[in-house]
């Protein structure tokens, strides 16, 4: 059947799928392998190299190109990889990108390391208004890249907008789309050029493996970032490959557990005393609600929230956290949390974070697929030891009917008096 016939699910676990040739394996083998045999001098089975292609990774390429709808996608080591061999593939010297201003601390480093330092400007621009992103188009502007939602604020960009204006100056429109996949948002069908992928993140979505994806409707395009990636040696390796198809089989089905745990949990941290605020496309209170609902199909499984102790709060909070992970990533099964201004985005100037939104006190949840109300019990409890935490720093020790009072009749008394506030 036509893959445009089939229904997401049945795409992420058919869609591009070949059986294997040798066996008729429901796996696709892993070809674990350097080189490849010529058949005589000159001719091969369409495989000379690793370094230029591999059955295993053209087979993950296939099934991304599926899901994505488009004639094919090519696959990296990294997403970092995918993001810097693109732009390498666009861009020459003098020529300018625009980019949105919340974006991942990487692309931000390519740009102030390498790509300035070989003629290539960038514009960081708050994309969510798409007058910014007019105003922000010279006659050497060759590339349009957002991020929607944007990392970590979850700040989103009017893609379709945006798209008229890249496409009224003839320039591409790029969308990382790592956040949403596309189960939950079609880039294509918002006439963007160009999909990107962290493969890392919920497209594995196992914690297993590192990788990216660029897909493209532009058969040239395609041509051209495949030949880049032949230069620069970036495609994806065979083995992390052979996970990622394995792990993306599962997808839709673990987004809609993502997206029901990370409502329940911003619904949660929304109406506790301790919370400055909460950031999740999901909430009537999300900024954006209306724009979310209009081109995702989903709010996606990130929770971004400040606590109004700031940056201490956030601090003592993490560290109390017991079920939750404190780890860099996200879109995997376990609940990982961030502290972005000390992570992802520790290279930005302090002064940048905070015109951006990330402050020194934001948090960002990845919410995994353990019951939600373990990760909410696992919150509350971080969050009230911190607060007796903050207050035992700043306190001297308790002296009591003539005795010391220990910490353990200190935090007992602390949470005793949380609960009665509540």
């Amino acid at each position: 059947m036509p893959v445009r016939n089939l229904k997401e699910a049945t795409v992420a676990i058919r869609g591009g799928r070949t059986f294997d040739s040798h066996a008729s394996s429901i796996l696709f083998p892993l070809y674990q392998t350097g080189n490849f045999v010529h058949d005589a001098v000159g001719v091969d089975k369409g495989f000379s190299y690793s370094r230029v292609s591999n059955p295993t990774v053209d087979a993950l390429e296939k099934a991304i190109a599926a899901l994505e709808g488009t004639p094919s996608a090519i696959c990296f080591r990294t997403g970092m990889a995918a993001i810097t061999t693109l732009l390498l593939s666009v861009l020459k010297c003098d020529d300018h990108a625009i980019l949105s201003d919340v974006v991942y601390g990487g692309t931000l480093r390519l740009f102030r390391e390498v790509l300035d330092h070989l003629g290539v400007t960038g514009s960081f621009v708050d994309t969510s208004d798409a007058a910014n992103v007019e105003a922000a188009v010279t006659p050497a502007t060759r590339i349009i890249l957002i991020e929607s939602p944007g990392n970590p604020t979850l700040k989103l960009t009017d893609i379709a907008a945006v798209a008229k204006i890249a496409k009224r100056h003839s320039i591409l429109l790029a969308v990382d789309n790592t956040f949403l996949t596309p189960v939950l948002q079609r880039p294509f069908e918002l006439d963007a050029d160009i999909s990107i992928l962290s493969t890392t993140k919920y497209i594995d979505g196992h914690n297993a493996t590192i990788g990216g994806s660029i897909a493209t409707q532009d058969t040239k395009l395609d041509e051209r970032v495949r030949l880049i990636r032949k230069t620069l040696g970036t495609i994806q390796s065979p083995f992390e490959a052979w996970l990622t198809l394995q792990g993306m089989k599962t997808l839709p089905a673990r987004l809609r557990f993502h997206c029901e745990g990370a409502l329940r949990v911003a619904q949660w941290l929304e109406a506790h005393p301790a919370v400055k605020y909460v950031l999740y496309p999901g909430l009537d209170s999300f900024p954006q609600k209306e724009l979310a609902e209009r081109q995702q199909r989903g709010a996606g499984g990130l929770v971004t929230f400040e606590l109004k102790g700031g940056a201490e709060a956030a601090r003592l909070t993490l560290n109390h956290l017991q079920l939750c992970s404190r780890a860099e990533s996200l879109g995997g099964l376990e609940t990982l949390v961030t502290h972005p201004s000390t992570t992802t985005h520790a290279d930005l100037d302090p002064e940048l974070r905070q015109t951006l939104g990330i402050t020194d006190g934001l948090i960002r949840v990845s919410v995994g697929l353990e019951d939600p109300e373990d990760l909410i019990a696992d919150f509350d409890q971080a969050i009230d030891a911190s607060r007796w935490s903050a207050d035992k720093e700043c306190h001297r020790p308790i002296v009591r009917e003539g005795r010391l009072v220990h910490d353990q009749e200190q935090k007992e008394d602390h949470l005793s008096v949380v609960v009665e506030k509540r």
